[in-house]
This record gives C-alpha cells, sequence and structure tokens, in this order.
C-alpha cells in the first residue's frame, strides 16, 4: 500500500513528467523540431489557455466531437488523425506536463526537439536497403515489428504482404512527400501502430532508407488483393495434391512391404 501511495505522489509525478512526455507524446509531437502527427509543442501555453489544453489533453475525442473549431484544425492538420486518450492522466500529472511544456520551450533546444529529417538525394543503396526493411529481411534495429506484417506493396512476392494496414505503394504521395512521410514514420500515430512503435522507434537512417522506397513505389500500381488471394488458393490446391499423392505412395509402399513376404513365401500351385 505504501509503494501505491508513493507511485502516486505529487512529487513522483512531478519526476516522472519527462519520462511519460518521452513514452507517451513524443511519438507525435515534438517541442521546437517541428510538426510531426501532432502539432510542435513549442509555446503551446501562449496558443491556448491552459484549462483549454488540460481539458483537450484528457479527453480529446470528446472535445473534437464537441465541434470546437481549435479542436477540429489540429485534427485536420494531424491528416485526420485524432489524438487517442493517453493512460494514467491525472489533474495532477495534467498540470505536471503543461509546467513541463512552458519549461523546455523557454529552451534554446529542448531534450524533446526529436530526430532531425535528413535531406540528401536519396541514393540506390538507400531504396535496397528500404526494401529490405519493409520486407523484414532486415531487422529493425529496437526491434519493431516489419511493415510487411500488415502491409502490401505493389512488387510484394504473390502471396504478397499483411492486409491490417493499407497498401503503402503511394504512400509517398499520398503524404505529400519525403518531409510529411519521414515524420510519419518518425512517430506513427494511428490506434495500431502506436504501441507496436511506442517503444520500438524507428531510428533516423531506417527512417530514410524507408522513405527512399517508398519515394521509387511513386506512381505505381498497388498490389492487387485478389490476384494475392488467387496465388494462395492454387499453392493450397498445388499443396494438397502433393500431400494425398504422397500419402499414396507412401501407404503403397507399405502396402507392398507386406503383401511382398506373403507372396514371395507362398507354395506355387505346381508343388502341390
Amino acid at each position: 500500500m505504501a509503494s501505491l501511495i508513493l507511485f502516486f505522489s505529487p512529487s513522483l509525478q512531478a519526476q516522472d513528467t519527462p519520462d511519460y512526455f518521452r513514452q507517451n507524446c513524443m511519438n507525435c509531437h515534438t517541442v521546437g523540431g517541428g510538426r510531426l502527427t501532432g502539432p510542435d509543442l513549442k509555446d503551446v501555453t501562449k496558443r491556448k489557455d491552459r484549462e483549454w489544453l488540460a481539458k483537450f489533453m484528457a479527453n480529446p475525442k470528446s472535445v473534437i466531437d464537441s465541434g470546437d473549431p481549435y479542436a477540429q484544425k489540429i485534427l485536420e492538420e494531424s491528416r485526420n488523425v485524432p489524438m487517442p486518450t493517453l493512460p494514467g492522466l491525472t489533474k495532477e500529472r495534467l498540470e505536471n506536463l503543461l509546467d513541463l511544456l512552458e519549461a523546455e520551450s523557454k529552451l534554446e533546444e529542448s531534450q524533446f526537439k526529436g530526430l532531425k529529417i535528413s535531406n540528401k538525394p536519396f541514393t540506390d543503396e538507400d531504396r535496397a536497403l528500404g526494401r529490405s526493411i519493409f520486407l523484414g529481411t532486415t531487422r529493425l534495429k529496437a526491434g519493431g515489428t516489419a511493415c510487411i506484417s500488415c502491409h502490401s506493396m505493389h512488387d510484394t512476392s504473390a502471396l504478397g504482404g499483411g492486409w491490417l494496414g493499407p497498401d503503402l505503394t503511394n504512400i509517398y504521395e499520398r503524404l505529400e512527400g519525403r518531409k510529411s512521410l519521414s515524420a510519419w514514420l518518425m512517430a506513427p500515430g494511428t490506434e495500431t501502430m502506436l504501441p507496436i512503435f511506442k517503444d520500438h522507434p524507428m531510428d533516423a537512417d531506417e527512417i530514410n532508407s524507408l522513405a527512399a522506397y517508398f519515394e521509387s513505389s511513386a506512381g505505381k500500381s498497388p498490389a492487387d488483393p485478389s490476384a494475392n488471394r488467387i496465388a494462395f488458393l492454387l499453392m493450397g490446391l498445388m499443396g494438397a495434391a502433393a500431400c494425398i499423392f504422397g500419402f499414396d505412395a507412401i501407404w503403397k509402399k507399405r502396402f507392398h512391404s507386406v503383401r511382398r513376404p506373403l507372396v514371395d513365401t507362398a507354395p506355387t500351385r505346381g508343388h502341390e
């Protein structure tokens, strides 16, 4: 019981605020590093009062659904990806987060500025590595899940990729270029991807390589899921046929191994 009281004490709330922000907010926000999925939070308390911010942070969906114009603007600028409800938000933690943002905004460079997105021209090596990362043949350094587990591309194998998420063949165009795409990869904010990459973020080199691969696929036709299903069906039928013929061969061999000694040892009619 004492440990639980300590865990929820205001002093510890203040102490763990940077870690809380790092674990739950940096996927979508920076402080002075520019927009990611959500807005840059530098000087956010100068843009809206603390009461409104606390209310929005506590229940973003409720404020958006209320028709609040500023919340609607945030949603639109975030490519209609709503901010998820953050875990464990108490009144004290909300106040500490706002205090943290005010303090970090006054610094020349915040610890939450985020990764710097490269602007160097893509190379063939970048594109090849990006495809390898997508397919999972090159593992992500932080242990994140390979893209193909949930997504497909125009040049994936006959069985295609996963269909939990959308085909990413034209993602470079949909997100309007390198900067927005890289920001998305740096902090994917959907309810499906957020828990996967929150503790396993991609680094700048991995993001650059994936962006290069997606850029090279711009203008291609997305994978046809019906073709993948037909390929899967045909491979299944071929596998079933192979199993049937295999078992038939094994059974015949087993039958002959029993029958042959009987035939060899049976007396012939001439000796009767």
